[in-house]
């Protein structure tokens, strides 16, 4: 079996790096970008770090600020007809997950018209051309967006979540600058970081795993357990720290997969509006104790990763290591422990299964998956 590695054509790191992007827009002769990004980072100033740039330059740019969290199919239709009413080349997201994903939806979709009614990309979409042209600028430390080949849109009326992976979508730059990501608030870095550590968990877990991404995930490991504590504190030395992190723990994760605990965190966000690293961060120490016994020797190396000296431990006292390092990381920094303390709803936990197990990321779960084990995980944590 072959292993496929897919990552960004350019990526830029480092405080200042956003001065890279008129750079790169000289270079490959842009005319005009759609600059997608949420409201809040319009009200306080941050994507105008970006555009102010563009300003200098002379260079045109229409916004679209009608992002949200978790973006709907409503939210990427409306952001193609303001690609099409800018009459642009490319387009430049600011932001967390939610921008970047719902610009890769709309980059895609102008490449391919054919999938215009936007769920019929889920899965894996059968696309011809890549996405327009797209610099990916991320303000949050945790999806990786920047350098994956997924992304999230959710179907409202349908009440779900669906994944899309797709080759065809992944930005071509990708400008990963800490001061980008320095006014986000405690509560946000907490939830991004925690998003960032399941991601290299569930990629270094997933059936699909192997040397290169196990690599990558357990570097990526042991950057966030050093440094979202920090981070949350608003330490630069943090900052920076984790903007690497999550985005190694992305170069993995996004060629091999991952695993339950997101496929259980998409439908608490259709649901509920959850935030989505807040439900993986509830749920990231349940589905590890689940998946435990089929593990091997891996949770003894993401203890080390966590800071554990595993030295003299049992098989069974290292992988309790393990879960215990990430539920004291996650206490740490303020998330909730139980399902019920972010709303979750007892009498929603067999529809909440029922669509987890149907989810494209349950499959790469280590341990088989059914609903009546995703309803035991659900109700352990709620």
């Amino acid at each position: 079996m072959a292993n496929r590695m897919i990552l960004n054509e350019t990526s830029y790191f480092g405080a200042g790096a956003i001065g890279e992007i008129v750079t790169e827009i000289k270079k490959r002769a842009f005319k005009k970008a759609l600059v997608v990004t949420d409201p809040d980072l319009v009200k306080f100033g941050v994507s105008q770090n970006v555009t102010k740039l563009l300003d200098a330059e002379g260079f045109p740019y229409e916004v679209f600020s009608e992002v949200k969290a978790n973006p709907t199919v409503k939210v990427v239709k409306a952001g193609i007809e303001a690609f099409k009413a800018a009459q642009a080349d490319c387009i430049i997201a600011i932001g967390g997950g939610s921008s970047m994903d719902t610009a890769k939806a709309i980059g895609i979709i102008i490449a391919n018209p054919e999938f215009s009614d936007v769920t019929s990309l889920e899965g894996v979409a059968d696309t011809k051309n890549p996405c327009v042209p797209l610099i990916a600028v991320p303000t949050t430390a945790g999806t990786a967006a920047e350098v994956t080949i997924n992304y999230v849109i959710t179907d409202e009326d349908n009440k779900r979540k669906f994944v899309c992976v797709d080759p065809h979508d992944i930005p071509i730059v990708a400008v990963v600058d800490s001061q980008m990501m320095s006014s986000m608030p405690k509560g946000l870095t907490a939830a991004t970081g925690m998003d960032a550590l399941t991601h290299a968990i569930e990629g270094y877990t997933t059936l699909a795993a192997w040397e290169l991404t196990d690599m990558m995930h357990l570097k990526a490991i042991e950057i966030i357990g050093r440094s979202l504590r920090k981070a949350v504190a608003n330490d630069p030395e943090g900052r920076e720290d984790m903007a690497l992190g999550q985005y190694v723990a992305g170069m993995g994760f996004s060629n091999v997969g991952l695993g339950v605990v997101h496929g259980m965190a998409h439908p608490l966000g259709a649901f509920y509006d959850t935030p989505h690293g807040i439900a993986n961060a509830v749920l990231l120490p349940y589905v590890m104790e689940y998946n435990a016994p089929y593990t091997g020797e891996k949770f003894k190396y993401i203890a080390e990763a966590m800071g554990v000296d595993t030295e003299g431990m049992t098989q069974d006292e290292y992988r309790a290591a393990a879960v215990n390092a990430v539920r004291q990381l996650s206490k740490d920094i303020g998330i909730p422990e139980k399902l019920h303390e972010i709303g979750v709803k007892e009498e929603d936990l067999q529809a909440l299964s029922e669509s987890a197990f149907a989810d494209v990321c349950t499959g790469g779960n280590p341990r088989p998956c059914t609903v009546e084990s995703i309803l035991e995980i659900y109700k352990t944590a709620f």
